[in-house]
């Protein structure tokens, strides 16, 4: 279980301070999907990378599992079981798909393993195990190939930061698959940042971030019609069609 507690973080400069995440606390459970959704500029992003310990907040903290994880690095998280899939995969001119998996699973994975893995996120393995992680791949297949590493992984958390950016309409429609399809074969919790619709849908749960605050947590039935109303600071209908325009 994922747990923030009063989180709270900021930048500044030589003229002024700025708060991005103010008083922040939610959980994640264990085993569930977790979407936090919001206005661009609301901080959703931030937690992300709070959360995976890229930034460090001012104050408040992080724990996993009851462990107290807020002064950890990077190294440290992604050790304890967080996974963090980034808006755009980095690409390795020269690694191959199968060595990023096995890099990825900390083991010498088999070949048959390899594609297995491949296979669950939608990609014909005989065509991908031996490509090259570099820009000949698509916006769509970078992606599964980094969820195909966070499988291989086999965390307790996974962590995805707006997955849909970058890629056109058809590979978003698969990538929904993908992510139902994980949520069933991990026994691990998930947690997407992103405005979609479709994603939204199949969550278990949302958490509403706007202006760096939580403005809404519920189950799925209970916040979507809420995000549908015109009294939060920007209402769902917007913020997914933003969404879906960026995805075509």
């Amino acid at each position: 279980m994922l747990e923030l507690k009063n989180l709270c973080f900021g930048v500044e400069n030589e003229d002024s301070a700025k708060e991005i995440i103010k008083d922040v606390s939610f959980v994640v459970p264990d085993e569930k999907f977790v979407v936090i959704t919001g206005p661009n500029g609301g901080g959703k992003s931030t937690l992300a990378r709070l959360i995976m310990g890229i930034e460090k907040p001012r104050s408040g903290s992080i724990l996993l599992d009851g462990e107290d994880i807020t002064a950890l690095g990077i190294t440290e998280r992604a050790k304890l079981g967080i996974s963090f899939a980034l808006q755009q995969p980095v690409r390795f001119k020269g690694i191959h798909v199968v060595d990023l998996l096995r890099l990825a699973s900390g083991k010498q994975l088999s070949v048959g393993d390899a594609c297995e893995y491949l296979s669950a996120v939608g990609l014909c393995a005989r065509d991908y195990i031996n490509r090259e992680v570099n820009a000949s791949l698509s916006g769509g297949e970078m992606k599964r190939i980094e969820i195909a590493t966070v499988l291989a992984r086999g965390t307790t958390l996974s962590v995805f930061d707006e997955p849909e950016a970058g890629i056109d309409l058809w590979s978003f429609q698969s990538l929904i698959q993908v992510f139902e399809n994980m949520q069933k074969r991990v026994h691990a919790s998930i947690l997407i940042i992103s405005h979609q619709e479709r994603i939204l849908e199949i969550a278990d749960s949302i958490i509403l971030i706007a202006d760096g605050q939580v403005r809404g947590q519920g189950s799925r039935d209970e916040m979507l019609p809420e995000l549908m109303k015109s009294t939060v600071p920007v209402t769902c209908s917007r913020i997914l069609e933003g969404g879906m325009n960026r995805a075509q």
